[in-house]
């Protein structure tokens, strides 16, 4: 399992905090009562069975208030030591000494008794279960601070937690190195309204999220590092009254991840968890190319939760850049275990000798055709498509609703393209008569 190492910066900064507090504002007045010159030997002693722990920022206390001054090591850190054991020699000037020791000793005392303490719940929790994490109030601008190394669910992780009191800032550090997932969020909780930002790293992979929140409200905007945005969000969630939305921008969308068997979406949408009435909710997404699907592209999803209904209404993408695909009068739910995606859709066609072209169409069969609706029935169990009231130019076709009436979509997508490709030759065909 990994471990926190703390940076020797990270030491010495809190170490400086520390003694600025404690010698604000008229320094350490009892060392004036010491000459100068006085050079000691000071023994550090424990004066209790313990876990010791907090040397190096004992150290670091004395090394910036004189850095002539010997900080000897007698014990390690996280060692187990008896009351009266030497802990470490202390060599300089006495004056020097006795401005340090006393945040010096405030560390060593906090942190130890911190280890002490979480090692008598180790004893008492046995070996089948794990203490989470601890937390200590250390005298210093920084108010706590929080470290914590463990598994939870045979997971392991490591939290770093930091409140900046002067700076009113929360800072906290997650990381999970088994998913090469690491998390650094920055809160500033001064105002009314917070703010804060947050960076998520995913293997290689860097995201940035900014937010703002208050008892009311929490808003943000999620996006990639790069320049060049791979993808933008915004979203909004409204406590009193609630409402929520989400928009975004992304070069590519993966729909599967939505709607494909067993996604997630697709899985909550069929418990119903959705379909509540106090539920406003609104989902916009627009990405210029579909994964796995280089056919359709601009596709603009637009969703939303209310009065207990989901629809996409108003939905759009484009296929080959050859016809303009719209879904309205749309309704998601579940019937009988099955989810289902009911609505009314209308195909503009803005190429069609490219589209007969690409679909090898007979030449006896290419009419002139500008539109296509139809009403349909998806099941995303089933993947398989019902339609009916199929209008060609406004007109309806007996022919073509009789032979285009259920249509199951194939395991691969080579498959599915080329049953397509036969179904739409084959409407082409009872349409031309």
């Amino acid at each position: 399992m990994s471990k926190i190492k703390l940076s020797k910066e990270f030491i010495r900064n809190t170490v400086k905090l520390a003694l600025n507090e404690d010698l604000y504002p008229s320094g350490d007045i009892t060392s004036g009562l010491i000459k100068n010159d006085k050079i000691v030997t000071v023994k550090l002693l424990s004066n209790q069975n313990a876990i010791i722990g907090g040397l190096l920022f004992a150290k670091q206390a004395f090394a910036l208030i004189d850095s002539k001054i010997k900080f000897i090591i007698k014990k390690k850190d996280g060692s187990k030591i008896k009351k009266g054991s030497l802990v470490a020699l202390i060599k300089g000037n006495a004056k020097n000494i006795l401005i340090a020791e006393r945040v010096a000793l405030n560390f060593l005392s906090h942190i130890s008794g911190i280890a002490t303490k979480t090692n008598a719940f180790v004893k008492l929790a046995g070996k089948k279960t794990k203490i989470c994490c601890t937390r200590k109030t250390i005298p210093n601008e920084l108010k706590n601070i929080l470290y914590a190394e463990n598994e939870i669910f045979n997971t392991p992780f490591s939290l770093e937690v930091i409140n900046h009191k002067d700076e009113t800032k929360l800072y906290t550090k997650l990381d999970l190195d088994f998913a090469k997932l690491q998390i650094e969020n920055i809160l500033n909780y001064k105002d009314d309204i917070k703010s804060g930002a947050a960076t998520i790293l995913f293997n290689t992979d860097k995201s940035l999220i900014n937010y703002k929140t208050n008892k009311n409200f929490f808003e943000f905007n999620y996006s990639n590092e790069l320049e060049s945005k791979k993808f933008l969000y915004n979203g909004k969630f409204n406590f009193k009254p609630f409402y929520s939305s989400l928009e975004g921008d992304a070069e590519e969308i993966n729909v599967s991840y939505l709607f494909g068997t067993n996604a997630i979406v697709a899985e909550l949408l069929k418990t119903e968890i959705f379909n509540n009435k106090n539920l406003d909710f609104k989902l916009n997404i627009y990405a210029s190319k579909i994964k796995n699907n280089r056919n359709f592209t601009n596709l603009f999803l637009k969703s939303k939760i209310q009065e207990g209904l989901i629809d996409i209404d108003n939905t759009k993408l484009e296929w080959k850049d050859n016809s303009l695909i719209k879904l309205t009068d749309t309704l998601i739910f579940v019937r009988d275990g099955t989810l289902f995606l009911e609505g009314k859709s209308k195909i503009k066609i803005t190429n069609a000798k490219n589209i007969y072209k690409f679909l090898l169409t007979p030449k006896n069969f290419r009419k002139n055709i500008k539109t296509i609706d139809f009403n349909f029935s998806y099941s995303f169990n089933e993947k398989a498509i019902i339609l009916n009231g199929i209008m060609i130019d406004g007109k309806y076709n007996q022919k073509v609703n009789s032979n285009l009436n259920n249509i199951y979509f194939r395991g691969s997508s080579r498959q599915n393209k080329i049953f397509l490709k036969n179904m739409i030759n084959d409407l082409l065909k009872f349409y031309s008569g």
